[in-house]
């Protein structure tokens, strides 16, 4: 079991930067890869970013290529994403996922989720 708690969402304005941070415990950290996804009110759960289990790998969505940025600390049992030029298109509830699958970008190729933090732009 890997138990995920999701933190540093909140409301920002367009443009601004924001700092997400995903906190492990449990099975080994190192051993997962790790994805972001997020799911906006009245829309499917969708693919923002994956990351390797040594951290070196990143992929991303098209729509927050250039924008946000994945990265780890295995010593912390931390994944962050670093969120700048926020767009009101980005406002959501965003998770935080560990799975055996480096890049995947379904849902369900991830077996471990965290209870989401929300992130509101306001325009």
């Amino acid at each position: 079991q890997v138990q995920l708690v999701e933190s540093g969402g909140g409301l920002v304005q367009a443009g601004d930067s924001l700092s997400l941070s995903c906190a492990a415990s449990g099975r080994t950290f190192s051993g997962y890869y790790m994805g972001w996804f997020r799911q906006a009110p009245g829309k499917e759960r969708e693919f923002v970013a994956a990351i390797s289990r040594g951290g070196s790998n990143t992929v991303y969505a098209d729509s927050v290529k250039g924008r946000f940025t994945a990265s780890r600390d295995n010593a912390k049992n931390t994944v962050y994403l670093q969120m700048n030029s926020l767009k009101s298109e980005d406002t959501a509830v965003y998770y935080c996922a560990a799975g055996l699958t480096f890049g995947a970008t379904r849902s369900r190729e991830y077996d471990y989720w965290g209870q989401g933090t929300q992130v509101t732009v306001s325009s």
